[in-house]
């Protein structure tokens, strides 16, 4: 076998506490900038909104450079593994230095765009923000890259240390930016560019480590081998599209539900909050999972990929039951913390109970195989059926359900899960039916 029990907690149990330690230093984040202003914390939250899709789809082509160097390592050919590892990290180059030229001389119209006519001291800090951040786009391009790499590599445990220096710093410097200095969103958006800066080079100069399986040595040009680029793509750009409109879709639903009321949009921003952490190590092995299935299908043993999907997912079905029922169990208690109004504390607990008990019957097949199909180099149908399915049943049912139905906030979360149960069966199949280890990238 490629993997020993040993070896899969070696990668897992560092994933886990890198999720653990991006949501833990959101909400620190957010309480931060609160302090400051309603004004600031407003820009920042829309202006994440854009920062997400900006980062799913670095993450997305991260994704499909990591599986085309596991292919090559899993071949057990090095040289081509280590090449098309700095043609990732040369894609990924040009691409953030593309998308931050857009964002610095257009930002004005951006912002109108995507966030509309708001008051002017929300459009002031959200452009301040989305300057400064734009800033570190080609940072967090070259960290999702490499940590993807570092992942193929089976080790999590690198990318979990520079993770928390990131987050360290991050916390630090908002800190002294806005507490101290007192430049609000500006010294927030200085604060995160600083920190994915670091973290960046950090882990840039370790890629040039000989002794690693994937590494830069040797590997320098400026020149893009189009066939490596290619596979790339074949991976990375559908996995970027599913992501992005997946992101818009999310935006979208968010424009229905702020015509529900305050109380059903307060209990939309805790519920979503608290969600994170409920699938919090699905996410974790979903990461794993690419890193491990593309090695396998590389390796030429399809049987083992299947073999390790299956593992995983029973140990991401298990982690995600536990923190199911814990939120079955403490779902009063914790929209308690948020001090909501009594209609929306009730609400967010049907919602929460709703997600607790959906996550433990779809989550699973619905987002973790789709991992194991693009780690195969099965790309192309996953993310046609994940757009499919979002616009048809998550959109549409939103509208019927929480509009026409007038079911509000808690029709919204039930369309969500309709979609992953279509997505479930969908994924369940194909898993089965074995097509997807014939998928791969084009040659």
């Amino acid at each position: 076998m490629l993997y020993t029990n040993k070896d899969l907690k070696k990668l897992i149990i560092p994933l886990v506490f890198e999720q653990l330690l991006a949501l833990l230093v959101g909400l620190a984040d957010t309480l931060m900038i609160a302090n400051v202003s309603e004004a600031a914390v407003s820009g920042v939250s829309l202006v994440d909104t854009i920062n997400i899709l900006i980062i799913n789809v670095f993450t997305a082509f991260g994704t499909g450079g990591a599986v085309v160097a596991g292919h090559f390592l899993g071949k057990g050919d090095k040289e081509d593994a280590c090449k098309a590892s700095w043609q990732v990290l040369l894609f990924a180059l040009a691409s953030s230095v593309t998308v931050t030229s857009i964002f610095l001389f257009f930002h004005n119209g951006i912002l109108q765009l995507i966030i509309g006519r708001v008051e002017a001291d929300v459009m002031e800090n959200a452009r301040n923000y989305l300057v400064v951040t734009a800033l570190s786009f080609v940072p967090l391009a070259v960290y999702n890259a490499c940590a993807g790499l570092f992942r193929t590599m089976r080790d999590s445990k690198t990318t979990l240390k520079i993770s928390i220096l990131m987050n360290i710093l991050n916390v630090a410097g908002n800190a002294v930016f806005i507490y101290g200095f007192g430049i609000g969103t500006f010294g927030a958006a200085v604060s995160t560019t600083i920190s994915r800066t670091v973290a960046a080079v950090l882990i840039f100069c370790l890629m040039f480590n000989e002794k690693r399986d994937l590494n830069f040595k040797g590997q320098v040009t400026l020149r893009f081998r189009l066939d490596l680029i290619k596979k790339i793509c074949y991976i990375g750009l559908p996995n970027s599209m599913e992501n992005s409109l997946f992101q818009l879709g999310k935006i979208l639903t968010v424009s229905m539900i702020s015509t529900m009321g305050t109380y059903a949009i307060a209990a939309n921003a805790v519920c979503n909050t608290i969600a994170s952490f409920n699938i919090l190590p699905g996410a974790a092995i979903n990461s794993g999972i690419v890193a491990i299935v593309s090695v396998c299908i590389g390796a030429g043993k399809p049987e083992q990929a299947r073999y390790y999907s299956k593992k995983l997912m029973k140990a991401a079905w298990i982690s995600l039951s536990a923190m199911s029922l814990v939120l079955v169990v403490s779902a009063g208690v914790l929209t308690s913390l948020y001090h909501l109004s009594p209609e929306a504390t009730n609400l967010a607990k049907q919602v929460l109970w709703l997600h607790a008990v959906m996550v433990i019957v779809a989550w699973v097949p619905s987002f973790t195989l789709p991992n194991v199909f693009r780690a195969a180099g099965d790309a192309i149908l996953p993310m046609a059926v994940s757009i499919g399915s979002m616009w048809i049943f998550r959109l549409g049912c939103s509208y019927l359900l929480g509009i026409v139905f007038k079911m509000g906030l808690l029709g919204v979360w039930t369309a969500m899960v309709i979609d992953w149960i279509f997505r479930s069966i969908f994924f369940a199949i194909r898993f089965r039916s074995g097509k997807w280890e014939k998928g791969s990238e084009p040659q």
